[in-house]
């Protein structure tokens, strides 16, 4: 039922993406307005990526995802009035095509979250490449609808099926039997979560691997789809026919290659898999700069649909297998933050670099620093290929508090004996520690060296409060237990290692009167 809804929504924004380009050709020539197009529906997922992502983590995500789609139908009856009222001018056409990128950008991150939730974790990359062949689908279907109402009936009528098929979606996602999640602690706070997602992000290598890769694939490769209807408009014959053709064509790709994914997953790494897509991508993208037979552009476009896919499932499975389930949304919110922002970026960079110099030019100067800005990002940030246990485990016991604190940060200190000898060791696994009390929420993290006692070590960690404090405990997955048990395996002392938990009386608010 899912894979269908997002099937019916990928389809919508590929209309919707197509309409507007196409009509944006009508309104003006210049290239720069072109491009924009695909600036203003993918800007929106850059700009509210993490709120999104924060709200799929600690709302309803069944009512969040209804609420998406009607917002997508209202933004097409907007589309549709400005058309037949005549008022539509190009900066109209991109503020609209924004508004709509808005309901991507919003529904985006609670499906990445919801998928997960349906299928077990060795299954998710063939989940995920089934996702794959859906959007890619949809990158057949939506083109092919959109030239033909555009063709017969006019681009109002796109928009109208674009409304249509969001407000479908949105009764079939209300049949939903979604379980009811317990939430003992209640909701995060929206702000406590997004500090929470950017912490991670900032702690997690893996993580931050994945997004400069996926940012630097779609920079660059994006100048194609940017610059695709004028391209389209230039070969023999071109027109709004040609541009869906090829569309379609890469959509193709795409599909065929995801159905042997796992095979070639199997025989290359993560980054054999990016740089050789990478690679393909730049050779089809130089191809298209020169090509002025339909037949080789549509070649061009199969395989550059096969580098899209390859690229893009792969970088997309590593960072859902890096992400735990409490933080998902907010992950793959920043996962998508950075490739739409990368695309709107590079829609707009080499958009003017087509106007200054030519759509070939710009096309071949992407399609060389791509391949090339890939190469020093595999040499500079390898990939470990080392993936934790993020299974989630409850083996940490809940502290439980006479007088539980209601306000003022807490302060925790972990107190460890160890072997003055194997200190330098004890420090280097602390980092480790420091990483993962980040990611968890964790305000701040200390590690203290006793300057009379050598072998006398604390650990501090300080929380928001109380119920932040225990939010952490929720968070602790099978590789948080390992690393305990790694910890208290330097412990010397006769006991367990001291813990402490004190309110900081300096953050609490007192009120008088």
């Amino acid at each position: 039922m899912l894979w269908f809804t997002w099937l019916a929504a990928n389809t919508s924004q590929w209309m919707n993406d197509v309409a507007a380009a196409w009509m944006m050709t009508s309104l003006t020539t210049l290239p720069i307005w072109v491009a924009l197009v695909q600036t203003a529906s993918t800007l929106p997922v850059f700009v509210l990526g993490l709120p999104s992502g924060a709200l799929a983590d600690i709302v309803d995500r069944k009512r969040f995802f209804m609420l998406t789609q009607f917002w997508v139908a209202a933004m097409a009856l907007l589309l549709c009035a400005a058309i037949l009222s005549g008022a539509m001018t190009p900066a109209l056409l991109l503020a609209l095509t924004f508004a709509n990128g808005v309901g991507l950008a919003m529904r985006w991150p609670v499906f990445a979250a919801i998928v997960p939730e349906l299928v077990p974790r060795r299954q998710l990359p063939a989940a995920l490449a089934l996702n794959a062949v859906s959007a890619n689908a949809s990158r057949i279907i939506g083109p092919l609808l959109a030239g033909v109402l555009i063709a017969s009936l006019g681009s109002v009528y796109v928009f109208v099926l674009n409304g249509i098929l969001a407000v479908l979606s949105a009764w079939v996602i209300s049949r939903w039997k979604r379980e009811p999640v317990s939430r003992p602690l209640g909701r995060e706070k929206l702000f406590s979560a997004m500090r929470v997602g950017m912490q991670f992000l900032r702690q997690s290598s893996h993580l931050r691997g994945v997004l400069v890769r996926i940012s630097l694939v779609f920079f660059h490769s994006t100048a194609l789809l940017a610059m695709l209807p004028l391209v389209a408009r230039d070969l023999r014959g071109g027109g709004a026919g040609t541009y869906t053709l090829l569309l379609a064509s890469m959509g193709t790709g795409a599909i065929v290659v995801a159905m042997v994914l796992q095979r070639v997953r199997e025989r290359w790494s993560r980054d054999g898999l990016v740089v050789r897509g990478v690679i393909l991508q730049s050779a089809a993208m130089a191809v298209m700069a020169v090509a002025h037979s339909p037949v080789v552009a549509v070649l061009a476009m199969f395989a550059t649909g096969m580098a899209w896919i390859t690229t893009a499932n792969s970088l997309g499975v590593s960072a859902q297998m890096g992400l735990p389930d409490w933080v998902r949304a907010r992950g793959m919110s920043m996962y998508q933050m950075a490739l739409m922002g990368a695309s709107a970026s590079g829609a707009a960079v080499w958009g003017q670099v087509a106007t200054i110099t030519t759509v070939s030019t710009s096309l071949l100067i992407a399609s060389a620093s791509g391949v090339l800005c890939t190469l020093l990002v595999s040499r500079l940030m390898p990939d470990s290929g080392v993936e934790e246990d993020l299974t989630p485990t409850n083996q940490f016991r809940l502290p439980v508090a006479q007088a539980p604190p209601d306000s003022g940060h807490v302060m925790v200190t972990i107190e460890y004996r160890i072997d003055p000898a194997r200190a330098s060791d004890f420090r280097a696994l602390m980092q480790e520690s420091r990483r993962g009390r980040l990611r968890h929420g964790a305000l701040s993290w200390e590690l203290l060296r006793d300057i009379g006692d050598p072998g006398r070590f604390i650990e501090q960690i300080v929380d928001a409060s109380w119920t932040d404090h225990l939010r952490r405990f929720d968070r602790v997955t099978a590789a948080d237990v390992a690393l305990r048990d790694r910890k208290q395996a330097f412990h010397i002392g006769e006991s367990p290692p001291l813990v402490t938990r004190c309110v900081m009386e300096s953050t609490i608010r007192h009120r008088s009167g």
